[in-house]
């Protein structure tokens, strides 16, 4: 089982989203479950990968060529697949995966959520998605799509599909099970 999960490349502001990331990766590491990731040695994602290798887990990243010219690469990886573009990663984090999480970023972890949430919603996938809503981060985000579901932009059963929690267990036991 492997758990793909989106992160920001930078540590943000609150050290809380930081724990947030040990954690998850920690919990990853004690059921057995591999983290497939966007292979930054930075931020949250480095974060998440030196968590789950100091756990003895499997830290599988996947990389544009373009970022491992610029040394954003995390060296030391269970896995580290390099592609040709941001395309072709986003379509094999998918393959590796069985689930994915998005936790805490800007806008490309914005973007991988709801590119694998649209997947899902439009039947590409039935794999889980969640949220972790790490202090109320992505409050306004569930508010837009709660407000989606009142204007009838978003389905109520599409808007079910993204599974969002403050905390790192329950989140695990609705994308991963018990």
């Amino acid at each position: 089982m492997r758990l793909c999960v989106f992160a920001g490349s930078s540590a943000g502001r609150d050290p809380r989203h930081l724990r947030a990331a040990q954690q998850l990766a920690a919990a990853l590491a004690r059921r057995g479950v591999g983290l497939v990731f966007g292979a930054g040695h930075v931020g949250l994602m480095g974060a998440l990968a030196d968590t789950m290798l100091e756990h003895g887990g499997q830290a599988i990243g996947v990389i544009p060529e373009s970022m491992v010219e610029r040394e954003w690469a995390h060296q030391g990886l269970s896995e580290l697949h390099v592609v040709a573009d941001m395309h072709e990663r986003k379509a094999l984090m998918n393959r590796l995966s069985d689930a994915f999480v998005a936790i805490p970023g800007g806008i490309g972890t914005l973007e991988e959520l709801f590119e694998v949430y649209t997947w899902a919603q439009l039947g590409f996938h039935h794999k889980p998605v969640g949220l972790l809503d790490t202090d109320g981060y992505y409050d306004p985000l569930v508010q837009m799509l709660d407000r989606m579901v009142e204007q009838g932009f978003l389905g109520r059963e599409a808007r079910g599909l993204l599974k969002v929690e403050p905390e790192v267990e329950p989140l695990l036991a609705q994308v991963l099970g018990p």
